[in-house]
């Protein structure tokens, strides 16, 4: 070949690679991203990320929200973290050859990963795929260039050795926390060289803590299955850790002393295992330890001297190890305490004497859930530095010392579930920092004092349970109308610890029934709960609410709660409420608040109401249906009056309404739309409220009868009606009790000698167990205990039974009966029966008798029973039986059901008599 030639081709294979270079180049990486692009906007038809706004005119990419080039004008890296991004994942990044780094992170990507195609991403170092909803395995071990790996948060499972040491040359930062991952992780990093952080908490690895973690800088293998003993052999000499989290496992036995060697530590859990002996004390060699977390576990109650080395440690967690006995004095020597955790170790004094009240620095002590008892410690007022006091869930007695008042930067006061008695003192309303106060569950009495409104601050307040009286004061509604600088002072303070990834405090001072926080407690892990933790005291949102009662559009903020549920409050709820618009839960529940629902709660973004069980009357304001971010709504046990406001029926986000047991409530109510979710539980109780088959939601229908009939006029024909209703029952009652004479009579001159035919039923009780009763088409045989059903118009076919046992159910009579027939219940101190009708007072007697408890009195050794008492009760009731009763109340077979249910503990059977007792 000639070298002309020779040339001739060399210059066509280099026109060639660059024709090739330039197709793979830019150009070949724009139509990528373009093709990428148009896949996600299929994808996601709203609120779309960054990429929505790549313009596809641009000659590069490399100008692109999201993306960034190399020298060569190739897209090395590419950011589309927070995108809002749903669906499957994109299938072509391997087209992307020059691709070095991928951020998916915090979007909302589904199904398995296109693994095939990552594992030909070849020149990949940082991969983040963490908090999506990625399900399936992990097989990336095509990844050899890797550095830094996150797939936390996902729904990832099943085993990942297959990924090491295939993917561990270079690897520095691996995080596969929060998923479904399984199998032993024993020595499964040893091939990886560089490896410094490790992240594997909240998954179901096994195995065992093994010595090569202490080359790692950061170990977390919490909320796992970790077993066995840790030998004093894991912690050598060339110990690098610098935080060791083994949280939430099953180790055991004695932690090792050698942890000493490990003197880089900052930063070590073990909180939750199954550890037991003495607190090592080559943990005082820790010189730079800042955070210890030893509770949970099974440690000897005395407290290594040699701790207190530790001159910089800040948090301090032993609690749940069931101590008993005094506070250890030695807790009152760690001076560079903030952060002091000792609830649940059944404490019974020494909070004085052990000198944890005179830590200069201390922001936070926790004692609840002890055992400790006596008046409430007034030295706590001297503590300038506290914000944060627990002291709920103890026997503690006596009055809230006023001088609590003194503490300026407290943001969380918890004495709940005490037995506190007296007053909330006023200087409550010094405390313009608090955030939480918690008083629920004690025996205070007196007002609420109106000076609590100057606790601008106060976002979640819970006094329910308790003993207070009065009118609720206008000027709480000022709580918690300015947190920010409380808030403020938190995200300036970096010495701010969220706590020790418990989430009691959180589940006790924030309810789980609160919305939005149902969810967020169900995914609950301890990492995740330390941030979010930290989160609300920052002031940042957790998940998205509403704001604006008005609009449904939410945002991420914090909103607080007012819990005055179950005291004796009185007076009406003052209209300056709807001041409150930091405040999303209500709860006014169990009370004797009276006068009319104020419209100024619409004004509030609400999420919850409840003012059940209060004497509330008036109508329901239309404005409620404003609130259109409402969830949960309960105004039952009231005498709310006039028809269901038509604005209610805009309520679309609600999942819970009640108005039951407010007779006076009207209208008609649509069995489609929202409200055709809730069944007839919701309306209980409300004889004028009917249902609308077809009519559609948010219609209101007026009842026929009174379509035309002005609302004074109805309500003047509604008493004549019960006037005329009550005359009639009384002349009914006088003939059948006549006519129940003349048979007695008759029956006792002219006794039955032979008791007629009977059939026999047995059916399966719901509940488990056969019951067999039988039947007579006419009188039931003399001297026997006799029940029917329902109500009938009339008497013929009646059919009577005698109770074999008394454990059956109202449903069992109608279905071997095909129809309501009369009720009759024979007491045993006579031949008298008692015809239970549909009333309201029979709910209410069934009801009062279940509260109060029936059961049988022992006396001087023998059984002293009351004969027929529960029912001589219901005699005294006066109700009666009326001929469309089933269809008024499609409630009564759960009536009767509950009372025959009492009957049936209560009462005792034989075939001549029916006794039943109570206390």
């Amino acid at each position: 070949m000639s070298p002309l030639l020779l040339q001739f081709l060399c210059l066509l294979f280099l026109a060639g690679e660059v024709v090739l270079i330039g197709a793979q180049s830019g150009g070949g990486d724009k139509e990528v991203l373009v093709e990428l692009k148009r896949f996600l906007v299929t994808n996601n038809r709203v609120n779309r990320g960054d990429y929505d706004a790549w313009p596809e005119s641009d000659p590069s990419p490399c100008l692109w929200r999201g993306v960034l080039c190399d020298a060569d004008g190739r897209v090395a890296s590419l950011n589309l973290s927070r995108s809002s991004i749903s669906g499957a994942a994109f299938g072509n990044f391997s087209r992307l050859t020059a691709l070095t780094s991928l951020d998916l992170s915090d979007n909302s990507i589904t199904g398995v990963l296109p693994t095939a195609d990552l594992n030909q991403c070849r020149g990949l170092v940082h991969l983040n795929l963490s908090h999506n909803l990625i399900a399936g395995p992990l097989d990336l071990s095509g990844l050899t260039r890797l550095r830094e790996l996150d797939v936390s948060g996902n729904r990832l499972e099943g085993a990942v050795a297959g990924n090491f040491p295939a993917i561990c040359a270079g690897l520095t930062s691996l995080d596969l926390s929060t998923n479904n991952f399984t199998g032993n992780i024993t020595g499964l990093f040893d091939g990886c060289p560089s490896l410094q952080y490790v992240d594997l908490s909240s998954n179901n690895f096994t195995g065992e803590l093994w010595p090569g973690v202490t080359r790692f800088r950061q170990f977390s293998a919490a909320e796992n299955n970790l077993a066995g003993i840790i030998p004093s052999s894991t912690f050598p000499d060339s110990c690098r850790l610098q935080s060791l989290d083994l949280s939430a496992n099953k180790l055991a036995g004695n932690f090792p002393d050698s942890i000493a060697n490990c003197n880089n530590l900052t930063y070590m859990s073990l909180w939750g295992n199954k550890f037991t002996g003495m607190i090592p004390a080559g943990i005082g060699k820790l010189t730079v330890l800042e955070t210890l977390i030893l509770g949970k576990n099974g440690f000897h109650r005395q407290i290594p001297s040699e701790l207190t080395n530790c001159t910089k440690l800040q948090f301090l967690d032993i609690s749940s190890n069931m101590f008993g006995g005094d506070v250890q004095e030695t807790f009152g020597n760690f001076v560079s305490l903030k952060y002091l955790v000792l609830h649940h170790n059944r404490y019974t004094g020494g909070i004085v004497s052990s000198g944890v009240l005179q830590l200069p620095e201390l922001a936070r002590l926790d004692l609840s859930f002890n055992e400790f008892t006596g008046n409430l410690p007034l030295e706590v007022a001297d503590m300038k530095s506290l914000k944060y006091l627990m002291l709920g869930e103890n026997n503690f007695s006596g009055e809230i010392p006023p001088e609590y008042g003194r503490l300026p930067e407290l943001q969380a006061l918890d004495l709940s579930n005490n037995t506190l008695r007296g007053v909330i003192p006023s200087s409550i309303g010094n405390l313009t920092s608090l955030l939480w106060l918690m008083l629920a569950g004690n025996q205070l009495s007196g007002e609420i004092p109106p000076a609590i409104g100057n606790c601008s601050s106060l976002l979640w307040l819970n006094l329910a349970d308790n003993r207070l009286t009065g009118k609720i004061p206008p000027e709480m509604a000022e709580i918690g109308k300015n947190p920010g600088p409380t808030f403020a002072k938190n995200r300036n303070d970096p010495s701010v610890l969220a706590g020790s990834g418990e989430c009691q405090a959180m589940k006790r001072w924030i309810p789980a029934s609160y919305p939005p926080f149902s969810f967020v407690y169900s995914v609950m892990t301890r990492e995740n709960c330390r941030s979010i933790w930290d989160r609300i005291l920052k002031g940042y949102g957790i998940v998205p609410i509403c704001t604006n009662s008005s609009s449904p559009v939410r945002s991420n903020t914090v909103s607080g709660y007012v819990q005055l549920s179950r005291n004796l409050l009185s007076g009406e709820i003052p209209s300056s409420i709807g001041a409150m618009r930091n405040i999303s839960l209500l709860h006014l529940d169990g009370n004797h608040l009276t006068g009319r629902l104020p419209p100024e709660l619409s004004r509030l973004p609400l999420v919850m109401l409840n003012v059940s069980r209060n004497n509330i009357s008036g109508p329901i304001p239309p404005e409620i249906g404003d609130i259109l971010c409402l969830e949960r709504m309960d105004l039952s046990f009231n005498n709310l009056s006039g028809e269901l406001p038509a604005s209610l029926f805009k309520l679309t986000d609600l999942v819970i309404f009640n108005v039951s047991y407010n007779p006076l409530l009207s209208g008609n109510v649509s069995t489609t739309g929202q409200f055709g979710t809730f069944d007839e539980e919701s309306f209980r109780g409300n004889p004028f409220i009917s249902f609308n088959q077809g009519g559609a939601a948010g219609k209101q229908l007026p009842r026929p009868e009174a379509a035309d009939v002005p609302p004074v006029r109805r309500r003047s024909m509604l008493r004549r009606t019960i006037v005329m209703w009550f005359f009639f029952s009384l002349v009914l009652s006088f003939i059948a009790g006549t006519v129940v004479f003349i048979i007695a009579s008759l029956r006792t001159r002219f006794p039955v000698e032979q008791e007629p035919d009977q059939e026999s039923f047995s059916r399966e009780h719901p509940k488990g167990g056969k019951h067999s009763f039988q039947m007579w088409t006419s009188s039931p045989p003399s001297g026997s205990s006799s029940t029917a059903t329902g109500c009938s118009s009339s008497t013929e076919g009646v059919k009577v039974f005698r109770l074999d046992k008394t454990a059956f159910t109202y449903r069992d009579i109608v279905a071997a009966t095909g129809h309501y027939g009369v009720l009759q219940m024979e007491l045993a101190t006579g031949r008298r029966a008692v015809d239970v009708g549909e009333e309201e007072c029979l709910v209410d007697w069934a009801r009062r008798t279940a509260k109060e408890g029936w059961n049988t009195r022992h006396q001087e050794g023998k059984d002293q029973s009351t004969s027929g008492a529960v029912f001589w009760e219901l005699l005294a009731l006066g109700m009666r039986c009326t001929a469309d009763a089933p269809h008024e109340r499609p409630d009564m077979p759960e009536v009767l059901d509950a009372l025959l249910h009492i009957a049936a503990a209560n009462c005792t059977t034989t075939k001549s008599s029916l006794t039943c007792s109570r206390t």
